[in-house]
């Protein structure tokens, strides 16, 4: 299995917002796990996919599954 990385950018690209905003994030403890090699961030693919699933919604007050 070929584990796909991707850097903050590429991730603030495909949710559409700011880097600074994953910083945020990040520093508040929201959003997907995230690599700190060498001083650099990464996302794992499996976790930004896991994530994105975890906030899937059928309404504004329900989670698409109920634990």
């Amino acid at each position: 299995m070929t584990v796909i990385h991707m850097n903050q950018r590429q991730l603030a690209n495909r949710w559409c917002v700011s880097e600074a905003t994953l910083e945020r994030w990040r520093s508040e403890g929201i959003g997907p796990q995230y690599l700190k090699l060498g001083g650099r961030v990464m996302y794992r693919e499996v976790d930004v996919e896991a994530y994105e699933q975890d906030c899937l919604r059928l309404s504004t007050s329900r989670k698409l599954h109920q634990d």
